[in-house]
Protein backbone atom coordinates (compact mmCIF):
# COMPACT_ATOMS: atom_id res chain seq x y z
CA UNK A 1 0.00 0.00 0.00
CA UNK A 2 1.38 3.33 -0.95
CA UNK A 3 -0.56 7.08 -0.79
CA UNK A 4 0.59 8.87 -4.46
CA UNK A 5 -1.13 12.87 -3.72
CA UNK A 6 -2.85 11.81 -0.61
CA UNK A 7 -4.69 8.61 -2.28
CA UNK A 8 -3.77 5.59 -1.22
CA UNK A 9 -3.18 2.74 -3.80
CA UNK A 10 -2.98 -0.83 -3.23
CA UNK A 11 0.86 -0.87 -5.56
CA UNK A 12 3.56 -2.04 -4.38
CA UNK A 13 6.52 0.38 -4.84
CA UNK A 14 9.82 -1.16 -7.20
CA UNK A 15 13.26 0.04 -7.61
CA UNK A 16 14.20 0.74 -11.51
CA UNK A 17 17.37 2.53 -10.71
CA UNK A 18 18.39 5.80 -10.43
CA UNK A 19 18.19 8.55 -13.44
CA UNK A 20 20.79 10.79 -12.56
CA UNK A 21 23.02 12.45 -15.36
CA UNK A 22 25.84 11.51 -13.06
CA UNK A 23 26.78 9.70 -10.12
CA UNK A 24 27.93 12.66 -8.22
CA UNK A 25 27.24 12.74 -4.66
CA UNK A 26 24.57 14.69 -3.23
CA UNK A 27 22.00 14.27 0.02
CA UNK A 28 19.04 13.90 -2.57
CA UNK A 29 19.10 12.05 -5.75
CA UNK A 30 16.57 10.99 -8.19
CA UNK A 31 15.53 7.65 -8.49
CA UNK A 32 12.74 5.83 -10.80
CA UNK A 33 10.07 3.68 -9.09
CA UNK A 34 7.43 1.58 -10.52
CA UNK A 35 3.79 0.57 -9.38
CA UNK A 36 3.46 -3.35 -8.97
CA UNK A 37 0.20 -4.29 -9.28
CA UNK A 38 -0.80 -8.57 -9.39
CA UNK A 39 2.57 -9.07 -10.69
CA UNK A 40 2.88 -5.98 -13.77
CA UNK A 41 4.31 -2.61 -13.54
CA UNK A 42 1.14 -0.46 -14.01
CA UNK A 43 3.51 3.20 -13.72
CA UNK A 44 6.50 4.46 -13.13
CA UNK A 45 7.55 8.00 -11.11
CA UNK A 46 11.10 9.60 -11.24
CA UNK A 47 10.95 11.09 -7.19
CA UNK A 48 13.47 12.86 -5.28
CA UNK A 49 14.67 10.61 -2.57
CA UNK A 50 16.51 11.75 0.72
CA UNK A 51 19.93 9.92 0.56
CA UNK A 52 20.22 9.50 4.10
CA UNK A 53 16.20 8.34 4.29
CA UNK A 54 17.52 5.50 1.28
CA UNK A 55 20.50 3.95 3.10
CA UNK A 56 21.77 2.43 0.34
CA UNK A 57 20.36 1.86 -3.24
CA UNK A 58 18.26 -1.34 -3.37
CA UNK A 59 19.15 -3.89 -6.20
CA UNK A 60 16.93 -3.20 -9.35
CA UNK A 61 13.47 -5.13 -8.75
CA UNK A 62 13.47 -5.17 -5.21
CA UNK A 63 10.74 -3.72 -2.81
CA UNK A 64 11.36 -0.45 -1.80
CA UNK A 65 10.59 1.37 1.59
CA UNK A 66 8.37 4.05 0.18
CA UNK A 67 5.10 5.51 2.17
CA UNK A 68 4.14 8.34 0.12
CA UNK A 69 4.65 10.07 -3.32
CA UNK A 70 3.75 13.86 -3.96
CA UNK A 71 3.54 16.56 -6.87
CA UNK A 72 3.32 16.36 -10.81
CA UNK A 73 5.12 15.77 -13.85
CA UNK A 74 5.61 19.58 -14.28
CA UNK A 75 7.22 20.50 -10.39
CA UNK A 76 8.69 17.03 -9.67
CA UNK A 77 7.79 13.99 -7.10
CA UNK A 78 8.85 13.85 -3.92
CA UNK A 79 8.87 10.63 -1.60
CA UNK A 80 8.90 9.54 2.32
CA UNK A 81 10.27 6.93 3.52
CA UNK A 82 9.34 4.90 6.09
CA UNK A 83 10.91 5.60 9.37
CA UNK A 84 14.16 3.51 9.99
CA UNK A 85 15.72 3.11 13.54
CA UNK A 86 17.78 6.49 15.03
CA UNK A 87 21.13 4.11 14.49
CA UNK A 88 20.94 3.14 11.10
CA UNK A 89 20.17 6.83 9.87
CA UNK A 90 22.98 7.82 11.93
CA UNK A 91 25.22 5.27 10.63
CA UNK A 92 24.29 6.31 6.71
CA UNK A 93 24.79 9.64 7.47
CA UNK A 94 28.05 9.44 9.02
CA UNK A 95 29.24 7.20 5.93
CA UNK A 96 27.72 10.00 3.84
CA UNK A 97 30.17 12.99 5.42
CA UNK A 98 33.13 10.45 5.41
CA UNK A 99 32.66 10.04 1.62
CA UNK A 100 32.23 14.03 1.42
CA UNK A 101 35.58 13.97 3.01
CA UNK A 102 37.43 11.49 0.74
CA UNK A 103 36.04 13.26 -2.03
CA UNK A 104 37.88 16.54 -0.83
CA UNK A 105 41.31 15.08 -0.18
CA UNK A 106 44.15 16.39 -2.59
CA UNK A 107 43.56 19.24 -4.88
CA UNK A 108 42.89 16.59 -7.95
CA UNK A 109 41.85 13.73 -6.22
CA UNK A 110 39.37 12.44 -8.78
CA UNK A 111 41.44 13.51 -11.79
CA UNK A 112 44.17 11.19 -9.98
CA UNK A 113 41.65 7.97 -9.92
CA UNK A 114 43.10 7.46 -6.21
CA UNK A 115 41.26 6.15 -3.09
CA UNK A 116 43.96 7.82 -1.34
CA UNK A 117 46.26 10.60 -1.59
CA UNK A 118 49.98 10.55 0.08
CA UNK A 119 51.00 13.68 -1.60
CA UNK A 120 50.11 16.39 -3.96
CA UNK A 121 52.27 16.80 -7.29
CA UNK A 122 52.87 20.47 -7.33
CA UNK A 123 53.09 22.46 -10.25
CA UNK A 124 56.68 22.01 -12.38
CA UNK A 125 58.51 25.37 -12.30
CA UNK A 126 60.87 26.65 -14.93
CA UNK A 127 64.56 25.45 -14.84
CA UNK A 128 67.83 26.44 -16.14
CA UNK A 129 67.18 24.17 -19.37
CA UNK A 130 63.46 25.40 -19.82
CA UNK A 131 65.46 29.32 -19.92
CA UNK A 132 67.88 28.19 -22.46
CA UNK A 133 65.63 26.52 -24.82
CA UNK A 134 63.62 30.06 -24.28
CA UNK A 135 66.42 32.39 -25.34
CA UNK A 136 66.86 29.56 -28.13
CA UNK A 137 63.55 30.31 -29.59
CA UNK A 138 64.29 33.98 -29.27
CA UNK A 139 68.04 34.11 -31.12
CA UNK A 140 68.98 35.99 -28.43
CA UNK A 141 72.59 35.72 -26.19
CA UNK A 142 72.83 36.09 -22.16
CA UNK A 143 73.76 39.30 -22.26
CA UNK A 144 71.53 40.40 -24.79
CA UNK A 145 68.79 38.42 -22.64
CA UNK A 146 69.78 40.43 -19.54
CA UNK A 147 69.79 43.97 -21.32
CA UNK A 148 66.04 43.33 -22.51
CA UNK A 149 65.10 42.00 -19.30
CA UNK A 150 66.75 44.52 -17.11
CA UNK A 151 68.53 42.13 -14.96
CA UNK A 152 71.98 41.40 -14.86
CA UNK A 153 74.39 39.46 -17.34
CA UNK A 154 75.18 37.65 -14.33
CA UNK A 155 71.61 36.40 -13.09
CA UNK A 156 71.05 34.90 -16.24
CA UNK A 157 74.56 33.69 -16.54
CA UNK A 158 73.60 31.84 -13.00
CA UNK A 159 70.47 30.62 -13.87
CA UNK A 160 71.58 28.57 -16.99
CA UNK A 161 74.54 27.17 -15.02
CA UNK A 162 72.51 25.77 -12.03
CA UNK A 163 73.68 28.44 -9.51
CA UNK A 164 70.91 30.66 -8.85
CA UNK A 165 67.02 29.29 -8.52
CA UNK A 166 64.34 31.14 -11.37
CA UNK A 167 61.79 33.57 -9.35
CA UNK A 168 58.42 34.38 -9.78
CA UNK A 169 59.75 38.03 -10.51
CA UNK A 170 62.65 36.83 -13.33
CA UNK A 171 59.45 35.00 -14.83
CA UNK A 172 57.49 37.99 -14.92
CA UNK A 173 60.10 40.14 -16.14
CA UNK A 174 61.01 37.18 -19.24
CA UNK A 175 57.24 37.93 -20.14
CA UNK A 176 56.97 41.73 -19.95
CA UNK A 177 60.55 41.95 -22.47
CA UNK A 178 59.18 39.58 -24.17
CA UNK A 179 55.71 40.17 -25.55
CA UNK A 180 55.39 37.53 -28.32
CA UNK A 181 56.50 34.86 -25.83
CA UNK A 182 53.84 35.90 -23.29
CA UNK A 183 51.20 35.03 -25.81
CA UNK A 184 52.80 31.83 -27.15
CA UNK A 185 50.69 29.97 -25.25
CA UNK A 186 47.01 31.07 -24.78
CA UNK A 187 44.33 28.83 -22.88
CA UNK A 188 40.80 29.12 -23.86
CA UNK A 189 37.41 26.61 -23.76
CA UNK A 190 36.69 25.06 -26.85
CA UNK A 191 33.10 23.20 -25.61
CA UNK A 192 31.03 23.49 -23.33
CA UNK A 193 27.74 21.21 -22.29
CA UNK A 194 25.13 21.93 -19.28
CA UNK A 195 22.18 20.03 -18.39
CA UNK A 196 19.27 22.17 -16.00
CA UNK A 197 16.90 19.57 -14.39
CA UNK A 198 14.50 22.48 -13.83
CA UNK A 199 13.94 24.52 -16.71
CA UNK A 200 12.76 24.28 -20.62
CA UNK A 201 14.95 25.28 -23.65
CA UNK A 202 12.81 28.41 -24.18
CA UNK A 203 14.25 29.32 -20.32
CA UNK A 204 17.57 28.67 -20.75
CA UNK A 205 17.60 30.58 -23.73
CA UNK A 206 16.22 33.45 -22.00
CA UNK A 207 17.47 32.82 -18.54
CA UNK A 208 20.77 31.48 -18.50
CA UNK A 209 21.88 32.50 -22.31
CA UNK A 210 20.49 35.78 -22.32
CA UNK A 211 19.98 35.94 -26.23
CA UNK A 212 17.07 36.83 -27.83
CA UNK A 213 14.88 33.95 -28.43
CA UNK A 214 14.15 35.11 -32.10
CA UNK A 215 17.23 34.07 -33.69
CA UNK A 216 17.18 30.51 -32.48
CA UNK A 217 14.80 27.71 -34.77
CA UNK A 218 13.10 25.49 -33.16
CA UNK A 219 12.53 21.78 -34.85
CA UNK A 220 12.11 18.64 -33.95
CA UNK A 221 14.57 15.45 -32.48
CA UNK A 222 14.99 12.73 -31.76
CA UNK A 223 18.73 13.29 -30.05
CA UNK A 224 19.80 11.88 -27.06
CA UNK A 225 15.53 10.90 -25.89
CA UNK A 226 14.78 14.79 -26.78
CA UNK A 227 12.16 15.50 -28.85
CA UNK A 228 12.82 19.19 -29.73
CA UNK A 229 15.95 21.26 -30.26
CA UNK A 230 16.29 25.03 -30.59
CA UNK A 231 19.78 25.98 -33.06
CA UNK A 232 20.68 29.31 -33.06
CA UNK A 233 20.53 30.49 -36.73
CA UNK A 234 19.71 27.48 -37.50
CA UNK A 235 22.81 26.13 -36.98
CA UNK A 236 24.48 23.44 -34.64
CA UNK A 237 27.35 26.04 -32.81
CA UNK A 238 24.87 27.02 -30.31
CA UNK A 239 22.06 24.50 -29.40
CA UNK A 240 19.08 23.76 -26.53
CA UNK A 241 17.60 20.15 -26.59
CA UNK A 242 14.77 19.15 -24.26
CA UNK A 243 10.95 18.06 -24.73
CA UNK A 244 8.47 19.64 -26.79
CA UNK A 245 5.39 20.44 -25.01
CA UNK A 246 2.51 17.45 -25.51
CA UNK A 247 -1.12 17.65 -25.13
CA UNK A 248 -2.66 15.32 -22.97
CA UNK A 249 -5.51 13.48 -24.65
CA UNK A 250 -7.59 12.68 -21.39
CA UNK A 251 -7.61 16.21 -20.43
CA UNK A 252 -6.74 17.98 -23.74
CA UNK A 253 -4.36 20.71 -21.00
CA UNK A 254 -1.04 21.10 -22.46
CA UNK A 255 1.63 19.47 -20.50
CA UNK A 256 5.66 20.28 -20.35
CA UNK A 257 8.43 18.29 -19.18
CA UNK A 258 11.48 19.40 -18.12
CA UNK A 259 14.96 19.27 -18.40
CA UNK A 260 17.31 20.32 -20.95
CA UNK A 261 20.82 20.33 -22.36
CA UNK A 262 22.95 22.93 -23.44
CA UNK A 263 25.42 22.77 -26.35
CA UNK A 264 28.03 25.18 -27.09
CA UNK A 265 30.30 23.67 -29.72
CA UNK A 266 33.85 24.94 -30.69
CA UNK A 267 32.66 27.45 -32.75
CA UNK A 268 29.35 28.05 -30.64
CA UNK A 269 31.78 28.89 -27.44
CA UNK A 270 33.22 31.25 -30.12
CA UNK A 271 29.60 32.70 -31.45
CA UNK A 272 28.62 32.56 -27.60
CA UNK A 273 32.16 35.18 -26.13
CA UNK A 274 30.62 37.72 -28.46
CA UNK A 275 27.28 37.30 -26.10
CA UNK A 276 29.20 37.31 -23.21
CA UNK A 277 31.04 40.57 -24.15
CA UNK A 278 28.04 42.21 -25.06
CA UNK A 279 26.60 41.14 -21.33
CA UNK A 280 29.67 42.44 -20.06
CA UNK A 281 30.08 39.51 -17.71
CA UNK A 282 33.04 36.54 -17.99
CA UNK A 283 32.77 32.69 -18.33
CA UNK A 284 33.39 33.00 -14.62
CA UNK A 285 30.18 35.08 -14.07
CA UNK A 286 28.24 32.70 -16.72
CA UNK A 287 28.80 29.47 -15.15
CA UNK A 288 28.11 30.77 -11.81
CA UNK A 289 24.68 32.15 -12.81
CA UNK A 290 24.35 28.49 -14.68
CA UNK A 291 24.47 27.05 -10.73
CA UNK A 292 21.99 29.08 -9.79
CA UNK A 293 19.89 27.13 -12.44
CA UNK A 294 21.12 24.43 -10.92
CA UNK A 295 22.86 23.79 -14.39
CA UNK A 296 25.76 20.51 -14.00
CA UNK A 297 28.29 20.05 -16.85
CA UNK A 298 28.34 17.64 -19.22
CA UNK A 299 31.14 18.42 -21.15
CA UNK A 300 33.95 21.02 -20.95
CA UNK A 301 36.74 20.95 -23.33
CA UNK A 302 39.44 22.98 -22.34
CA UNK A 303 42.20 24.18 -25.53
CA UNK A 304 45.65 24.67 -24.65
CA UNK A 305 46.62 26.42 -28.29
CA UNK A 306 50.43 26.68 -29.19
CA UNK A 307 51.05 29.35 -31.29
CA UNK A 308 54.58 29.49 -31.66
CA UNK A 309 55.18 25.35 -32.44
CA UNK A 310 56.94 25.30 -29.47
CA UNK A 311 55.78 21.17 -29.73
CA UNK A 312 56.59 19.26 -32.40
CA UNK A 313 53.88 16.57 -33.54
CA UNK A 314 56.37 14.11 -34.86
CA UNK A 315 58.32 14.26 -31.39
CA UNK A 316 55.44 13.73 -29.43
CA UNK A 317 54.34 10.87 -31.84
CA UNK A 318 57.51 9.54 -31.85
CA UNK A 319 57.77 9.25 -28.22
CA UNK A 320 54.81 7.31 -28.21
CA UNK A 321 55.87 4.88 -31.04
CA UNK A 322 59.36 4.04 -28.71
CA UNK A 323 57.20 4.33 -25.14
CA UNK A 324 58.78 7.61 -23.68
CA UNK A 325 55.97 8.96 -21.99
CA UNK A 326 53.85 8.37 -18.79
CA UNK A 327 50.40 8.91 -18.67
CA UNK A 328 47.88 7.95 -15.25
CA UNK A 329 45.37 6.39 -18.30
CA UNK A 330 46.69 3.06 -19.52
CA UNK A 331 44.69 3.78 -23.02
CA UNK A 332 45.99 6.17 -25.93
CA UNK A 333 46.13 6.03 -29.74
CA UNK A 334 47.66 7.79 -32.83
CA UNK A 335 45.61 9.02 -35.66
CA UNK A 336 46.95 10.77 -38.31
CA UNK A 337 50.38 11.23 -40.99
CA UNK A 338 53.38 13.59 -41.18
CA UNK A 339 51.38 15.48 -44.17
CA UNK A 340 47.77 15.74 -43.39
CA UNK A 341 48.75 16.10 -39.33
CA UNK A 342 48.87 13.92 -36.58
CA UNK A 343 46.78 13.43 -33.45
CA UNK A 344 47.30 11.64 -30.04
CA UNK A 345 44.66 10.68 -27.34
CA UNK A 346 45.78 9.79 -24.08
CA UNK A 347 42.58 8.18 -22.09
CA UNK A 348 38.86 7.84 -22.68
CA UNK A 349 35.38 9.13 -21.60
CA UNK A 350 35.19 10.90 -18.76
CA UNK A 351 38.50 12.14 -19.31
CA UNK A 352 40.86 12.34 -22.58
CA UNK A 353 44.07 14.80 -23.17
CA UNK A 354 44.33 15.39 -26.76
CA UNK A 355 47.37 16.51 -28.89
CA UNK A 356 47.29 17.40 -33.03
CA UNK A 357 48.61 19.67 -35.61
CA UNK A 358 45.82 22.58 -35.70
CA UNK A 359 47.00 24.71 -37.99
CA UNK A 360 47.59 21.11 -40.57
CA UNK A 361 43.97 20.42 -39.72
CA UNK A 362 42.41 24.05 -40.21
CA UNK A 363 44.25 23.91 -43.88
CA UNK A 364 42.52 20.65 -44.64
CA UNK A 365 39.20 22.51 -44.55
CA UNK A 366 40.23 25.60 -46.42
CA UNK A 367 41.31 27.78 -43.51
CA UNK A 368 44.13 29.41 -41.68
CA UNK A 369 44.83 30.08 -38.22
CA UNK A 370 47.88 31.59 -36.38
CA UNK A 371 47.96 28.04 -33.93
CA UNK A 372 50.16 25.75 -34.81
CA UNK A 373 49.48 23.09 -32.39
CA UNK A 374 46.72 22.47 -29.70
CA UNK A 375 46.00 20.25 -26.34
CA UNK A 376 43.12 19.72 -24.89
CA UNK A 377 41.34 18.65 -22.07
CA UNK A 378 38.26 16.73 -22.96
CA UNK A 379 36.57 16.29 -19.48
CA UNK A 380 33.20 14.75 -18.69
CA UNK A 381 30.33 14.93 -15.91
CA UNK A 382 32.28 15.44 -12.66
CA UNK A 383 35.47 15.79 -13.86
CA UNK A 384 34.23 18.97 -15.41
CA UNK A 385 32.54 19.77 -12.62
CA UNK A 386 35.85 19.76 -10.35
CA UNK A 387 37.59 21.77 -12.59
CA UNK A 388 35.09 24.44 -12.32
CA UNK A 389 34.81 23.95 -8.48
CA UNK A 390 38.74 24.50 -8.43
CA UNK A 391 38.19 27.75 -10.66
CA UNK A 392 35.04 28.74 -7.85
CA UNK A 393 37.33 27.95 -4.66
CA UNK A 394 37.96 31.33 -2.93
CA UNK A 395 40.45 29.46 -0.81
CA UNK A 396 42.56 27.92 -3.32
CA UNK A 397 41.99 31.18 -5.41
CA UNK A 398 44.02 29.65 -8.48
CA UNK A 399 43.06 31.14 -12.37
CA UNK A 400 41.82 28.75 -14.81
CA UNK A 401 45.48 28.78 -16.31
CA UNK A 402 47.16 27.08 -13.49
CA UNK A 403 44.33 24.53 -12.75
CA UNK A 404 44.47 23.53 -16.61
CA UNK A 405 48.35 22.98 -16.49
CA UNK A 406 48.49 21.38 -13.16
CA UNK A 407 45.86 18.66 -14.41
CA UNK A 408 47.72 18.21 -17.51
CA UNK A 409 51.61 18.05 -15.67
CA UNK A 410 49.79 15.80 -13.25
CA UNK A 411 48.26 12.86 -16.16
CA UNK A 412 50.86 13.06 -18.90
CA UNK A 413 54.38 12.96 -19.45
CA UNK A 414 57.17 12.89 -22.08
CA UNK A 415 60.92 11.65 -21.89
CA UNK A 416 63.64 11.67 -23.64
CA UNK A 417 64.12 7.83 -22.76
CA UNK A 418 61.95 4.98 -22.88
CA UNK A 419 60.92 4.41 -19.74
CA UNK A 420 61.73 1.06 -17.50
CA UNK A 421 58.09 -1.31 -17.87
CA UNK A 422 58.85 -2.12 -14.17
CA UNK A 423 59.22 1.72 -13.00
CA UNK A 424 55.56 2.04 -14.24
CA UNK A 425 54.31 -0.50 -11.67
CA UNK A 426 55.43 1.12 -8.39
CA UNK A 427 53.82 3.01 -6.08
CA UNK A 428 55.14 6.40 -6.63
CA UNK A 429 55.76 6.13 -10.30
CA UNK A 430 55.94 9.59 -10.94
CA UNK A 431 58.29 10.31 -8.58
CA UNK A 432 60.29 7.34 -9.80
CA UNK A 433 60.57 8.43 -13.37
CA UNK A 434 61.31 12.39 -12.75
CA UNK A 435 64.22 10.98 -10.50
CA UNK A 436 65.60 8.64 -13.72
CA UNK A 437 65.02 10.09 -16.76
CA UNK A 438 64.15 13.56 -17.70
CA UNK A 439 61.53 14.84 -20.01
CA UNK A 440 61.15 16.16 -23.24
CA UNK A 441 62.64 19.69 -23.28
CA UNK A 442 59.63 21.47 -25.44
CA UNK A 443 56.96 19.76 -23.65
CA UNK A 444 58.38 20.28 -19.91
CA UNK A 445 58.75 24.14 -21.34
CA UNK A 446 55.38 24.20 -21.94
CA UNK A 447 53.81 22.50 -18.60
CA UNK A 448 55.66 24.80 -16.62
CA UNK A 449 55.47 28.35 -18.56
CA UNK A 450 51.35 27.72 -19.05
CA UNK A 451 50.98 28.66 -15.44
CA UNK A 452 51.76 32.58 -16.25
CA UNK A 453 50.08 32.09 -19.53
CA UNK A 454 46.49 33.90 -20.29
CA UNK A 455 42.77 32.73 -20.80
CA UNK A 456 40.88 34.40 -23.62
CA UNK A 457 38.26 35.04 -25.27
CA UNK A 458 37.64 34.77 -28.74
CA UNK A 459 34.39 36.61 -30.02
CA UNK A 460 33.10 35.61 -33.10
CA UNK A 461 30.21 37.13 -34.83
CA UNK A 462 27.46 34.97 -36.11
CA UNK A 463 28.98 34.05 -39.70
CA UNK A 464 28.27 33.09 -43.09
CA UNK A 465 31.81 31.97 -44.31
CA UNK A 466 31.04 28.14 -44.87
CA UNK A 467 28.10 29.50 -47.31
CA UNK A 468 30.85 32.19 -48.68
CA UNK A 469 33.71 29.62 -49.39
CA UNK A 470 31.33 27.02 -51.11
CA UNK A 471 30.09 29.93 -53.27
CA UNK A 472 33.94 31.38 -54.55
CA UNK A 473 35.14 27.78 -54.78
CA UNK A 474 32.43 26.29 -56.42
CA UNK A 475 29.55 28.69 -57.90
CA UNK A 476 31.60 31.77 -58.87
CA UNK A 477 33.05 29.57 -62.16
CA UNK A 478 30.13 28.51 -63.04
CA UNK A 479 28.60 32.25 -62.64
CA UNK A 480 31.47 33.56 -64.52
CA UNK A 481 30.43 31.35 -67.72
CA UNK A 482 26.49 32.36 -67.80
CA UNK A 483 27.85 36.30 -67.20
CA UNK A 484 30.06 36.10 -69.96
CA UNK A 485 27.28 34.41 -72.31
CA UNK A 486 24.99 36.82 -71.31
CA UNK A 487 22.65 34.97 -68.46
CA UNK A 488 23.96 37.26 -65.84
CA UNK A 489 20.33 38.96 -65.67
CA UNK A 490 18.54 35.76 -65.49
CA UNK A 491 20.58 34.92 -62.45
CA UNK A 492 20.13 38.17 -60.60
CA UNK A 493 16.60 37.75 -60.95
CA UNK A 494 16.72 34.39 -59.79
CA UNK A 495 18.22 35.56 -56.53
CA UNK A 496 16.10 38.09 -55.80
CA UNK A 497 13.06 35.82 -56.54
CA UNK A 498 14.52 32.77 -54.31
CA UNK A 499 12.55 31.71 -51.53
CA UNK A 500 15.12 30.75 -47.92
CA UNK A 501 14.22 28.10 -45.49
CA UNK A 502 13.75 28.71 -42.44
CA UNK A 503 17.17 27.79 -41.42
CA UNK A 504 18.30 30.41 -43.96
CA UNK A 505 16.03 33.09 -42.98
CA UNK A 506 17.69 32.84 -39.12
CA UNK A 507 21.00 32.74 -40.55
CA UNK A 508 20.46 36.16 -42.52
CA UNK A 509 18.62 37.54 -39.22
CA UNK A 510 21.52 36.34 -36.69
CA UNK A 511 24.12 37.73 -39.17
CA UNK A 512 22.64 41.24 -39.44
CA UNK A 513 21.80 41.97 -36.10
CA UNK A 514 24.26 43.83 -34.15
CA UNK A 515 23.62 42.83 -30.46
CA UNK A 516 22.54 39.21 -29.94
CA UNK A 517 21.61 40.11 -26.08
CA UNK A 518 19.01 40.87 -24.56
CA UNK A 519 21.07 42.89 -21.80
CA UNK A 520 21.49 46.01 -24.33
CA UNK A 521 21.08 48.37 -21.35
CA UNK A 522 24.10 47.13 -19.91
CA UNK A 523 26.41 47.34 -23.14
CA UNK A 524 29.26 49.73 -22.34
CA UNK A 525 31.82 48.65 -25.39
CA UNK A 526 32.00 50.21 -29.07
CA UNK A 527 30.53 47.16 -31.10
CA UNK A 528 31.18 49.36 -34.42
CA UNK A 529 35.49 48.07 -33.50
CA UNK A 530 34.51 45.02 -31.18
CA UNK A 531 37.86 43.05 -29.89
CA UNK A 532 38.85 39.78 -32.22
CA UNK A 533 40.73 38.35 -28.86
CA UNK A 534 41.21 39.54 -25.14
CA UNK A 535 42.23 38.40 -22.45
CA UNK A 536 39.80 37.03 -19.73
CA UNK A 537 39.03 38.56 -16.46
CA UNK A 538 39.36 36.01 -13.82
CA UNK A 539 39.19 38.28 -10.53
CA UNK A 540 37.23 36.34 -7.87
Amino acid sequence: MITINHEPKAYTPIFLGTIQHSIRLSLEIIIMIGMKWHDEIIETYNVTVSSIALGHLPNIGNKIAIDEITGSELSGFRTKMRRSDVQSKNTVSTELEQLVDLKNVGRYQLLKGKNTMTQELNAPKLTKDNLILIRQLLGVTQPELAKKMGVSPRTVWGIENGDQKISDKFVDQLLVAYKDLAESIEVQFDWVSLTFPDLTSKQVIKDVLSIQSDLFLERPTSQNFYTREMAFAGEKNIYVQDFAPIKNPETQAIEQKYGTTLYLTGKGTRLFEKALLEQNITWHDFFQKARKYRGHLTRLDIAINDKWGLLDMNDLVKAVQEKRFWSKSKSYAVHGNVDDGWTVNFGKSPFVIRAYDKHKEQASKGFDTDVQNRVELELHQDKAEYVIDEWFDQNNNKKLTEITFDILYTNLWFTDKPIEEKLLKGDKVRDTIEDSVDPIPAWSLLTALGHKMKFIRQPKEQSIERIEKWVLESVVPSLAVLKKTGHWAEVIEAMNNAELSSEQQKLVKATMINAITQANQKITINFEHPKKKYIETEVQ
